[in-house]
């Protein structure tokens, strides 16, 4: 490996540990009252080689959020599949939804939890958000083509279901040890088959 690719991955390990501590410290504290100072002192850096990676505060969560929204793209693409009757595919999104949100409550906090501005020029529907949504649009398009839906709104199917799994989801990771819920696979479940039987025929 030559000096140049050396420091090329030591860049990128180093981008990356920065996002890792401030997903933590975000999610643990708060947005608002977290410093970009205080991400250095995590890592034992100055707060000067943060900004060499990441704009500002608003920057640096933008790009937790679109981390996050990758690895959720990814979960859901490969739940949901290619072949199958729609409803159930939809379905399989759906669960993929709320189990990224309990495995990973760090980035579920970070990027559906924590109020942020946004970027100014940052284009939403070019967002990694978006792209995760238009799964969830695409596998709603495919029950109403095939006729399997009462609604035919597609948007407004997708974002009730997303309101849905998300209120689980969110429930889950905050109150998970002081309420007496159901057993957890069995309560998705519940949830999911009730809401979309809601919109079918």
């Amino acid at each position: 490996m030559s000096v140049a690719e050396r420091r090329q991955r030591e860049k990128v390990a180093l981008r990356q540990e920065i996002l890792t501590a401030a997903r933590e410290i975000f999610a643990r504290e708060g947005y608002e009252s977290v410093s970009m100072r205080r991400i250095a002192e995590q890592i034992e850096y100055s707060p000067a080689t943060i900004y060499l990676y990441f704009k500002d505060k608003r920057d640096l969560i933008h790009e937790v959020c679109e981390e996050s929204f990758r690895l959720l793209t990814r979960k859901i693409e490969k739940a949901i599949g290619k072949e199958g009757d729609p409803v159930e595919r939809l379905k399989r999104g759906l669960r993929a939804y709320v189990e990224f949100g309990i495995q990973h409550p760090n980035h579920y906090r970070t990027t559906f939890m924590t109020p942020r501005e946004p970027i100014e020029g940052e284009k939403i529907e070019d967002s990694e958000g978006m792209r995760a949504f238009q799964f969830l649009v695409h596998a709603v398009t495919e029950c109403v083509k095939a006729g399997r839906f009462l609604e035919t709104d597609v948007m407004a199917i997708g974002q009730v279901l997303w309101g849905v799994v998300h209120g689980v989801t969110s429930l889950q990771i905050t109150h998970c040890q002081c309420f007496p819920w159901v057993e957890q696979r069995r309560l998705i479940e519940l949830t999911v088959d009730s809401a979309v039987r809601g919109f079918e025929r």
